[in-house]
């Protein structure tokens, strides 16, 4: 069969069969009476098996060598190509979602792009101190994709390049909590903690709405800080968490605090009370969160507070006993 058959037929163009040939990648075993190529059954077949691997992402090289080599081994040149495949797509990934991110800032020419650029790139930065000032920049220079400020917040760990992101999306607008939502299913706790912790700096309904998911996390810790900042915002579903914080000696200066936000509602107030009491009152409760519990009573108003002070300053525990008259004569000056 001569070239330009094989051509119609193999789909490869008639130059490319002369580079192949070039290459002794595929030879025509023949030649006609005037000197034209001809292609046998055996090389067309060969033909069909070069297009085979080259749609494996192959080099003409590496195909010779798999075609040529009767010891050649496929699993390691397979094991290469999907390795470099990967990181094709792991790369062309990233520039994707870096497109995206300089689309959704909307720039108005090319010097915002590259400004975003550069804040993108700075983002990622090894230097605490370029990640610090690059959240800094997002705010009032050029917008800064929101989806970019969150997720270096959700994996900054120096504390304070993450204080400044929290502060630049709070300052970013819509989309954020929308986005640190997705934070709260990560199955790392300290990713759940920095979007519990952005959400806290955020205000309206949809991040109090996502703080309060947060308080049935499974670690300790992050139902901490989505109680804490949910009892500043007034929301009563943060009670129980708060108290089992007093009662653990979790943060619990800043939860007596949040609690004490809380009682401005009689209501609240008086829930407050029983469980605190409740807690006292209980065997199992141990001496030093009776003296935490004791210690929250101080800024709980109502007659029922002040009454379960008066029985505690009689406690046999000592430092309860002091803690509550001290409490009381402070109730008594007010």
């Amino acid at each position: 069969m001569l070239i330009g058959e094989v051509s119609r037929r193999s789909g490869v163009s008639a130059r490319m069969l002369r580079h192949y040939e070039s290459l002794g990648l595929v030879r025509p075993s023949g030649r006609t009476g005037s000197g034209y190529r001809e292609y046998s059954a055996e090389d067309i077949r060969r033909i069909f098996h070069v297009e085979s691997l080259r749609s494996l992402g192959m080099s003409l090289r590496e195909i010779g060598r798999a075609l040529d080599d009767p010891g050649f081994t496929p699993s390691a040149l397979v094991g290469d190509l999907m390795r470099q495949t990967s990181d094709r797509i792991s790369a062309e990934t990233e520039l994707l979602t870096r497109l995206r991110r300089i689309d959704a800032a909307d720039p108005a020419g090319w010097e915002d792009v590259l400004q975003i650029v550069a804040l993108l790139q700075a983002l990622g930065s090894q230097s605490a101190d370029a990640r610090q000032r690059a959240a800094l920049s997002s705010v009032g220079r050029v917008p800064m994709p929101v989806e970019a400020l969150v997720e270096a917040a959700l994996s900054e760990t120096e504390p304070n390049v993450a204080g400044v992101l929290r502060w630049a999306l709070a300052q970013s607008g819509d989309g954020g909590p929308a986005l640190l939502a997705k934070g709260l299913g990560s199955p790392v706790a300290a990713v759940r903690k920095r979007a519990v912790q952005s959400l806290a700096v955020m205000s309206g309904d949809e991040a109090t709405a996502h703080l309060r998911d947060a308080l049935t996390d499974p670690d300790a810790g992050v139902r901490g800080y989505a109680a804490l900042a949910l009892g500043t915002r007034g929301v009563a579903e943060a009670v129980p968490t708060l108290i089992d914080m007093i009662v653990a000696g979790r943060n619990d200066t800043d939860a007596a605090d949040a609690l004490s936000k809380l009682t401005s509602d009689t209501a609240t107030a008086d829930q407050i009370a029983g469980r605190l009491i409740d807690l006292l009152a209980h065997d199992t409760t141990e001496a030093p969160a009776r003296g935490r519990l004791t210690q929250a009573l101080a800024d709980i108003p109502g007659t029922t507070v002040s009454r379960a002070l008066m029985e505690l300053s009689h406690d046999e525990d000592r430092a309860v006993a002091l803690t509550a008259a001290y409490l009381l004569q402070l109730r008594d000056a007010r």
